[in-house]
């Protein structure tokens, strides 16, 4: 069964938790779920933090980013980018394509952009 991983920030815990839910329930498998921590406070804690999310994105056939993320969220894009995973990039409002704001990393081949609800992003990455 694939395996996955979502990265977002902490503002989106709700929509994390509601993808990774639908994903399960279709039979994949979560790789970590972040969204169980507190946040951290600690250098030992975040450094705890950042190998176990570095392990899950590797460990993930795919990663899932929904937008608006943070800057760890990006670093995940990054590790998951290098090593060849399939990356969906989730914006609810197409703020991708804001020329201002956008990453040329969301516009590589290898990230397919998902613009519109969450059920449209979970119909894309199922099929």
């Amino acid at each position: 069964m694939k395996k996955f991983y979502v990265a977002s920030s902490f503002k989106n815990i709700d929509a994390v938790r509601h993808v990774s839910k639908l994903l399960i329930d279709r039979g994949y498998i979560q790789t970590y779920d972040w969204t169980e921590n507190e946040k951290a406070s600690t250098i030992e804690e975040l450094t705890g933090i950042g190998q176990k999310e570095k392990k899950a994105v590797l460990e993930a056939d795919f990663i899932i980013v929904l937008l608006p993320a943070g800057k760890g969220s990006h670093i995940e894009f990054g590790i998951a980018l290098g090593h060849g995973k399939r990356i969906y990039l989730h914006s609810p409002d197409n703020e991708v394509a804001n020329f201002e704001t956008t990453s040329t990393f969301y516009h590589l081949p290898e990230v397919q952009k998902c613009i519109g609800t969450i059920e449209e992003l979970i119909d894309t990455v199922t099929t």
